[in-house]
């Protein structure tokens, strides 16, 4: 399979983010970024006016964050050509979306934080099942729940350091969600680049596109490679070959700050048949989990229906099962969180 590496969820001049978007996708490109997903608030003017395509060796993508009229059920679109009026109710936006073929991610679902500047922006209309999955990780939303007045210094000239790991919540959810269907798990960095004075002569930048770009990351696996094709039908048939990843849950969550985890494999094995993340095999006996790490001894720890049933400590991991569940892996390097997978379902 091939391996592909993005960042997801960031905004521009289009809405309330700080850089041009060509300028963001150079930063991306200068990274070694495979694919960035722009997501202005409510906008789609970067696709309208051409900006989706390739700038060197990064394909830019344009979807839309989407909100409704009390600015909460904040929710990632991709795959349409237009956006809606902030008074479309969350539960009809997302059907929405998925009527016109495209797909979503509920954006930050669990957020918390109590400031002012910066409210939470949760997601609360659950009764709906047309989403395609969840941003269970965000830095912004962790960066700023995390800031107190002892760490702020540190926070903003550091604002990689400060991040530990995605929300027990969302997880928690996640797994729930997963053992009644699929539901896919993505990584965002939520991304501005707001400046603010922290000691009234002394402004800095909070989360530089550039910085967050070595973070948060969602690594995808295809089957054919993508071709850096100019044209129209090329950057089209790039694009869609991202999208599916996503939706088929082809994917994985990485903080890439932590350690470089391109490389890594979660895969199941089941009557001489191989099952990738976002697969469900349909029974329970004998089934064969492994797990590949890229040269780096870490903690993998296998879960089942959000509990952790095995753990094992070194560059790879087998694991057998007899117990129908949702299935995923967590790593943690050095006692920090690093990468998550998406879920296998056994015979659910």
């Amino acid at each position: 399979m091939f391996e592909y590496v993005g960042s997801i969820h960031m905004h521009s001049t289009f809405s309330d983010g700080t850089g041009e978007v060509t300028d963001i996708a150079k930063f991306a490109d200068e990274v070694g970024l495979d694919f960035i997903m722009l997501t202005d608030h409510n906008t789609l003017r970067a696709l309208q006016e051409g900006y989706e395509k390739w700038y060197g060796n990064t394909l830019l993508l344009v979807g839309c964050e989407i909100n409704d009229k009390e600015n909460r059920n904040h929710y990632l679109a991709f795959g349409i050509d237009e956006a809606f009026s902030t008074r479309t109710p969350a539960k009809k936006y997302v059907a929405k979306v998925k009527e016109l073929g495209g797909i979503g991610f509920l954006a930050h679902p669990h957020e918390k934080r109590k400031h002012k500047e910066h409210p939470a922006y949760p997601w609360i209309e659950w009764d709906t099942e047309d989403f395609t999955g969840i941003e269970i990780w965000n830095h912004m939303s962790e960066w700023v729940e995390n800031l107190t007045m002892e760490n702020k210094y540190r926070s903003f000239l550091h604002p990689l350091r400060t991040i530990i790991a995605p929300p027990k919540e969302t997880l928690k959810v996640w797994d729930e969600l997963n053992q009644k269907r699929k539901v896919i798990g993505i990584g965002g960095i939520d991304a501005h680049a707001h400046k603010y004075n922290l000691v009234g002569f002394l402004e800095v930048e909070i989360f530089p596109y550039k910085v967050l770009f070595k973070s948060i990351r969602t690594h995808i696996l295809i089957d054919e490679a993508i071709k850096k094709g100019k044209t129209a039908k090329d950057i089209e048939t790039a694009k869609w070959q991202i999208y599916n990843s996503l939706k088929d849950g082809r994917c994985f969550v990485a903080n890439d700050y932590v350690a470089e985890s391109k490389g890594f494999r979660f895969y199941a094995e089941f009557d001489d048949v191989k099952y990738q993340m976002g697969d469900t095999i349909p029974d329970h006996k004998n089934v064969t989990f492994k797990v590949y790490l890229p040269g780096i001894t870490a903690e993998i720890k296998l879960l089942r229906n959000g509990h952790i049933i095995e753990t094992n400590k070194g560059i790879d991991a087998e694991f057998v099962v007899n117990k129908k569940g949702a299935y995923r892996i967590e790593v943690y390097h050095e006692d920090r969180a690093w990468i998550y997978s998406n879920h296998i379902r056994v015979n659910i």
